[in-house]
């Protein structure tokens, strides 16, 4: 999957966080859920814009985070 297609980061939104198509939603928010318990397609129906290829965008996208934050720690 590539994130790079789902996940937008603008200054004037959101603080400049990265979000799902330019809308509303960051990934943290996306994240939070999901850490919260929601599965996937409970995010899907309670947010209606969403899809499931957003969420998955958000997964792989903090995987890529975490995978550069390791090697630059390293």
């Amino acid at each position: 999957m590539n994130y790079q297609d789902f996940i937008t980061i603008e200054p004037g939104k959101r603080g400049g966080k990265p979000c799902v198509r330019g809308l509303r939603i960051t990934v943290y928010d996306v994240l939070d859920y999901l850490a919260a318990g929601m599965t996937p397609e409970q995010i899907v129906a309670e947010f209606d814009y969403l899809t499931l290829d957003d969420i998955r965008a958000c997964l792989a996208y903090a995987a890529d985070r975490e995978r550069h934050q390791l090697v630059q720690g390293a």
